[in-house]
């Protein structure tokens, strides 16, 4: 097992309704999507922006599809029209979530990762 930020492992996408953001993660091989659904909890994700006012974080599992969805309350500072930020709309808040270090087996890994190459078992990659 090594330890990588999860763009390595997974993509995301987000989008916004009101203060509310929502986004999904979706490994890049199905087999990543059991260790990820053990270590992307909802309290886990919510640290993640509980700096930015986060009250909350539902975690939809679509295991049929190998995808999560996350559903984060009070993230945008109100919205996209009270926010004062220069992404109200939260387009680019999944690489706060992608950047988050998880732990997976280096054959999970994004094909093109750099993390990929061939290392002694047991290596810790470091992001």
């Amino acid at each position: 097992m090594i330890e990588v930020p999860l763009h390595e492992v997974a993509h995301g996408r987000a989008g916004d309704k009101g203060n509310r953001l929502n986004i999904s993660v979706i490994p890049y091989k199905p087999e990543a999507w059991p260790l990820l659904a053990e270590q992307l909890t909802e309290a886990r994700v919510l640290e993640v922006f509980r700096h930015r006012g986060a009250t909350a974080v539902r975690r939809y599992e679509m295991p049929r599809i190998n995808a999560f969805n996350f559903v984060i309350d009070d993230v945008l500072e109100g919205g996209v029209n009270t926010a004062l930020n220069l992404d109200g709309h939260g387009k680019t808040m999944s690489f706060r979530l992608l950047a988050l270090p998880v732990r997976v087996d280096r054959t999970m890994l994004a094909d093109a990762s750099p993390w990929a190459e061939d290392a002694s078992p047991g290596d810790v990659a470091q992001a």
